[in-house]
């Protein structure tokens, strides 16, 4: 099993995530690719058994737009059928940027794991670490 995460962070938290992310997808046996959005290879994404998607709440709830919405845009039609989980931290709100981002993968035809993805708010303390961490080995799984 090969699993792509791939984030956009602005102050860090979201990058914890990933990291922890990745770590729980390790612990379960899998391969874990991490890499930042920017540095991603879009033609790579068929090699990737899952994809472990992260973007903190921007602005008014909704995906950073100057790199990671450029690049979701771009792989959306890559997803059919393809399981994803969503993660990102925010600072503010009730999620509803994540409920969007939920409702446009699956309507891409993607299998959103567990149908929800995860938030954290603010950066992982150590209940957040381990809800990462249990989330990559569920996701792994």
């Amino acid at each position: 099993m090969k699993i792509a995460v791939v984030f956009w962070s602005g102050g860090g938290s979201t990058e914890n995530m990933a990291s922890e992310i990745a770590f729980g997808i390790k612990e379960a046996g899998a391969e874990a690719v991490v890499s930042n959005v920017g540095d991603f290879d879009v033609s790579t994404i068929g090699e990737f058994d899952k994809l472990a998607l992260g973007c903190p709440s921007m602005g008014l709830e909704q995906l950073e737009e100057s790199e990671f919405e450029p690049f979701f845009a771009k792989i959306e039609g890559s997803l059919r059928d393809k399981e994803v989980v969503l993660f990102g931290s925010y600072g503010w709100g009730d999620g509803a940027w994540m409920r969007d981002w939920v409702s446009r993968a699956e309507a891409a035809g993607a299998k959103v794991f567990n149908g929800e993805g995860l938030i954290i708010n603010g950066t992982p303390d150590a209940d957040g670490i381990e809800a990462c961490r249990a989330l990559g080995k569920k996701f792994a799984g």
